[in-house]
């Protein structure tokens, strides 16, 4: 395969970068640290879940799938990904006033939510639009967080 697009496969997929070079002593440190992940996020996915109105059983796709995802495609060894409290919160309040008839049409609500919210990330990423976030001050996301909490 030629080195170019070799290389930029790796672009898109790091764990093709890391994957082959991993040493089997790394196992026991990395099992350590899953397990100790797992037993914190269970619950806090679930709880995270009730918070935006949904059932548990979301939680826990919440706190699964995009571990996976970011164990494929991310590239920062301590980025913490799932969902937090903030979003959880944001989520319920912009659904709760959409009046859904059950909880089945929440769920659609909620999961087209997350979808155009991913949407819009996944264009701000092909744009490059990530500097925009250097023009909010600390105080401005410390009184968003306050503010929401």
């Amino acid at each position: 395969m030629n080195k170019s697009i070799a290389n930029t496969i790796k672009g898109y997929l790091p764990i093709l970068e890391w994957l082959p070079n991993y040493k089997k002593s790394d196992i026991h440190g990395d099992l350590s640290a899953g397990l100790t992940v797992g037993i914190m996020l269970i619950p806090q996915g679930m709880a995270y879940a009730m918070l935006a109105g949904l059932e548990p059983i979301h939680g826990l796709y919440a706190v699964t799938v995009p571990l996976l995802l970011y164990a494929i495609f991310g590239t920062s060894r301590q980025l913490a990904v799932g969902p937090v409290a903030m979003v959880s919160l944001l989520t319920a309040a912009g659904i709760a006033s959409l009046n859904a008839d059950s909880p089945e049409q929440y769920l659609l609500y909620a999961l087209s939510l997350a979808f155009l919210v991913g949407l819009i990330q996944f264009g701000m990423g092909i744009l490059r639009l990530g500097f925009v976030v250097n023009f909010l001050s600390h105080p401005v996301i410390s009184g968003f967080t306050s503010a929401a909490a």
